[in-house]
This record gives structure tokens, sequence and C-alpha cells, in this order.
């Protein structure tokens, strides 16, 4: 079945069902293993965030606070072919398929999507205005997203790179609502990374 892999052997070929010995690495009781140990039982929570986008025209470089922050999402194409081998399938004497699928060299990356209250600020409108009038070479932006921990320290930080926008719209107005109004900005990137906090 794995002659098509002839450079692989069998634990490269299955997922490995070994567990490491967590508890041992806390053995020590130094600080690095107190460090560790929180590092691992901490989950972050979804509302401790910060954007760093830095827009021409931002106050102090960077543009206000987001109430929401989506599409992080990063996928790898998938490839998958099927072999017939000459080994019995069913009542056949020959006929095997086996199906295989490898990682292809295509990796999408979502669409960013950043919401926040709508206020006089003008920003994020002229951001996407400068790429509509064919501006976009020089619009392309650099950016990150931290999540933080409940003591304050950053706890996950990722990073976007030639971000553009490509999307603009505010929410409805309804003299009945209660609700604040929002301006939401979608914007593409060509990079999306996780990196380790500083």
């Amino acid at each position: 079945m794995f002659s098509r892999f002839p450079n692989l052997n069998r634990s490269q070929r299955q997922p490995s069902r070994q567990r490491s010995n967590i508890s041992s690495r806390f053995s020590s009781r130094g600080k690095d293993a107190f460090a560790i140990q929180r590092d691992l039982a901490e989950i972050l929570t979804a509302c401790r965030f910060y954007v760093e986008l830095y827009l021409d025209g931002s106050k102090d470089g960077v543009d206000g606070l987001f109430m929401e922050c989506k599409g992080f999402k990063v996928s790898q194409e998938v490839v998958e072919f099927t072999e017939v081998f000459p080994e019995p399938w069913g009542k056949a004497k020959r006929g095997m398929l086996y199906t295989s699928k490898l990682p292809g060299a295509k990796t999408t990356i979502d669409n960013i999507s950043l919401r926040r209250g709508l206020s006089g600020s003008e920003t994020l409108w002229n951001w996407l205005n400068a790429v509509q009038e064919g501006d976009w070479a020089k619009q392309r932006r650099n950016g990150s997203i931290a999540v933080y921990r409940q003591n304050g320290d950053i706890g996950a930080l990722f990073q976007f790179e030639n971000a553009w926008p490509i999307s603009y719209s505010v929410t409805d107005n309804t003299a009945s609502s209660s609700e604040l109004a929002c301006e939401e900005l979608e914007m593409a990137c060509e990079v999306f990374k996780r990196i380790s906090p500083p």
C-alpha cells in the first residue's frame, strides 16, 4: 500500500501516538517551569485585543480602537489523487483504489474585517478612497493583532503584511434603535502569520 512512498518510513506515514510526559517538564521548581505551566494553562479571552494599523491622517499613527476584528484564517490547498493497484477489491482480483492527499502550492489567506464605532474620523474611508483613485501601490500597510492575557501581557501576536482595503460599510440607521452606529472595513492581505510576542 505504501510502495508509492519509498522514502517514508511507517512513523512518517502515520500520526505518532506517543504522548510527551508533560509532568517531566515541570519536575524542576524553577521560575521557567512555572512560566511554561502558566502559558499552557491560560486560555486567552476574545475581548482583550489590540489592532495596530498605521494610516495616513491617523492620530498618533494609530487610528482608534476597534470593537471587532475577524477573519483570521490561513488554509493550505489540498491536492488529492487516486491510484489503482493490482490488489483484490471486493470480488475483483485487482483494481484496489488508494487515495492520497498532499499539500499543494497555493495558500489562501482570508480577508480581515475591522469594526468600530462610527465617529467623525474619515481615516478608514480615505484609505479606501485612495485605493479606488489608483494610488493602491502606496497604500499597502503592515500591521499586527495582539491578544492579551488577564495580567496585561501579550499572549498571542499575529502580523499581517501588504494589506489594502477592499470594502467599507456603515450599519443601518433606525430611529427606534439604541445600538451604536458602526463602520466596518474589510481588507485583503498577502501575508498573515503568528509571531512570538516581544
